[in-house]
């Protein structure tokens, strides 16, 4: 009896056990790579939000977030560091390959990452903010002979508090990770940069090496704080599967990019300003249309200065206006330059990668003023061409007499009867030219010159 009681106790056991194991998500021996190359952007960022979550779904053993960028945005910064904050899975940063480096908003996310390491020959720092301005760094007030800071104008204040915000925060990173904050500190507002050497030394980062294999061979029984508590890392000899970025963030790593953004906002507006003067072609305006809201998207998602916009739509619209008012190249002259300054005032942030290609602006102002000259030129060659129709046409036309008159007939021009008045007595099939018109009525003389002839 004791030995069922045994045996039925050792089953439901087993079986609770089972159940926990189950219940349990199991950690799969795999290593996930997200990599990024170029400016931290729009896309960059959902490309690593949706690779953490994919590798969350995989109970991943570790996330190695590869980067080699000279900085991006600050709203796409964020969203990666609260992505890594957020995670369950370990993240480890890693600077590679040999000669890349994690630039201002690259200092930012390694600092946010479980684990930080640097490949050889790679450098990491200068994180000091930028200006959406276009106003370059953001210095702050020198100091007074007095020791104390100098006044500042408003402008002044403005970048020291963005500063301020920006030491807070890498301070705060530096600080849950355990890193050397001082030294943070210094990258914000010196934009101090080191080598991946340098930082070991200084506690910037936890270790160097050469590769992802050795890195996670490295790592491996390492204790880690994440979203969902202490994690000890079992990274080494797992397998390594690099997950690239879906059709979402190649998507909107295209339309993302400023020039492309540029170039479609103009495409937009061409395709609808060709649908206005010729309707019913129909494929300007959807192209157009499509066009014009794609660019739309994108400069919502980039920092975009709207008076720039504004006049970019203003040059346009002026350009336009010279086909249709004499202004003998005013109006296309203002648009020009009107569309010239916009282009350039944009999308100027001062972060290396969101500014729209000199090369670009320069040719699309050429095309401008190409079609600028071709409007004035057509404008000025149809001023000096004969008039062809209207009333101002049949003056110098060669007309028939229809039946003999001396005073007021008819006369045949252009395939219409006309009454006409003569300066002396016609016959019949006799040509005439039209020297006059009041009204319905022609004035009309002998066609006596042998050169005019019938138009």
């Amino acid at each position: 009896m004791k030995a069922r009681r045994s045996s039925l106790w050792g089953l439901i056991a087993l079986l609770v056990t089972a159940m926990a194991c189950a219940a349990a998500p199991a950690t799969r021996s795999v290593a996930v790579v997200l990599r990024v190359d170029g400016a931290i952007s729009p896309a960059s960022a959902d490309y690593v939000v949706r690779g953490i979550a994919r590798a969350q779904s995989m109970h991943a053993a570790a996330i190695v977030l590869e980067l080699d960028t000279p900085g991006g945005l600050s709203s796409s910064m964020r969203g990666i560091v609260k992505a890594i904050l957020a995670s369950e899975v370990p993240v480890i940063g890693y600077v590679a390959p040999s000669g890349a480096r994690a630039a201002s908003a690259g200092t930012y996310i390694m600092y946010a990452c479980h684990v930080a390491a640097m490949a050889p020959a790679t450098n990491i720092g200068a994180a000091t903010p930028v200006s959406l301005t276009g106003g370059g760094s953001l210095p702050l007030p020198a100091a007074s002979s007095s020791g104390k800071p100098a006044s500042a104008p408003a402008e002044s204040n403005e970048m020291r508090k963005v500063t301020n915000d920006a030491v807070a925060y890498i301070r705060a990173l530096a600080e849950r990770r355990g890193r050397n904050a001082d030294w943070a500190d210094k990258a914000v507002r010196d934009a101090a940069s080191v080598s991946a050497n340098e930082a070991l030394q200084l506690h910037v980062i936890d270790l160097v090496a050469p590769d992802i294999p050795t890195l996670l061979s490295d790592v491996d029984g390492r204790s880690v704080q994440t979203a969902a508590g202490t994690r000890v890392l079992h990274t080494r000899g797992v397998a390594i599967e690099t997950l690239a970025p879906g059709v979402r963030s190649q998507f909107l790593g295209v339309i993302a990019d400023p020039s492309v953004a540029y170039i479609l906002l103009l495409i937009g507006l061409g395709g609808l300003v060709l649908e206005g003067m010729h309707p019913g072609g129909v494929l300007p305006g959807v192209v157009g249309a499509i066009c014009l809201l794609l660019a739309l998207y994108a400069f919502q998602l980039l920092p975009t200065h709207y008076a720039g916009l504004g006049l970019i739509l203003l040059g346009v619209i002026l350009i336009v206006s010279e086909a249709f008012v004499p202004a003998y190249g005013v109006l296309g002259t203002g648009g020009v330059i009107s569309f010239v300054i916009g282009s350039v005032i944009l999308m100027h942030t001062g972060e290396p990668g969101f500014g729209i290609a000199l090369p670009v602006v320069v040719g699309i102002a050429a095309a401008a003023a190409g079609v600028l000259v071709g409007i004035v030129w057509m404008a000025v060659r149809s001023h000096r061409q004969r008039v062809v129709s209207g009333r101002e046409e049949m003056v110098g036309a060669v007309g028939e007499v229809v039946a003999d008159f001396d005073g007021r007939g008819v006369v045949h021009v252009h395939g219409e009867r006309w009454q006409a008045d003569s300066t002396g007595p016609v016959l019949r099939g006799q040509r005439v030219l039209v020297t006059g018109i009041h009204g319905l009525v022609l004035e009309v003389r002998p066609a006596t010159i042998s050169k005019e002839t019938d138009k």
